[in-house]
């Protein structure tokens, strides 16, 4: 099998767009040699954060989500704005939902393709350590509840359904691997 790309663009065309996303149609050969057309949704860099305080507590952030009409706990997470790193957008994030500032940052598992068979969206993961409370300051449009459970309930969560929020699911258990062999974050 080869890793050359088979698809051939023809043409592409903005669909949508809004301050978060962008959707694109892009006229395409497929790799069957018919033509067709393929749907990309571009977004922001995810981010997420693995807040943990010194007794192994994970915070976590409870907000209806929107587009799965049903209330989600997660991780705190959030997206880039156009020109900032990852690492900065997911320290605002953590001020701004869950009123959260930490003295040590440690980036986890690489850059992961958040739904690749439709969107272009890459995600990062972080852990930070040695928090301190601030005041929140959460986006209009969040109603948000802050919880802090020790980290082998949220590995529970994970594995029973509670937690379905993908980016929360793949921190959550990559921060257990990597506790599991002995790697420490303090």
């Amino acid at each position: 099998m080869t890793e050359a790309n088979p698809w051939k663009t023809l043409g592409s065309r903005v669909v949508y767009t809004n301050p978060w996303i962008t959707v694109r149609e892009d006229q395409v050969i497929r790799p069957d040699g018919a033509p067709g057309i393929y749907g990309v949704v571009e977004t922001r860099i995810a981010t997420g954060v693995l807040a943990l305080t010194p007794d192994m507590q994970l915070v976590l952030v409870g907000q209806y989500r929107y587009t799965m009409e049903e209330y989600s706990w997660e991780i705190i997470e959030g997206g880039t704005d156009p020109g900032e790193s990852a690492l900065a957008a997911i320290k605002r994030e953590l001020r701004e939902e869950a009123g959260l500032t930490a003295d040590r940052w440690e980036p986890i598992g690489g850059e992961m393709h958040m739904s690749n068979c439709h969107s272009s969206e890459r995600g990062r993961l972080f852990v930070a350590t040695g928090l301190h409370d601030v005041e929140a300051e959460p986006e209009g449009t969040e109603v948000l509840s802050l919880r802090r459970v020790p980290f082998e309930e949220a590995v529970r969560m994970v594995t029973s359904g509670e937690i379905r929020d993908a980016i929360s699911i793949m921190g959550i258990l990559l921060l257990d691997r990597l506790l599991r062999e002995g790697r420490t974050f303090t």
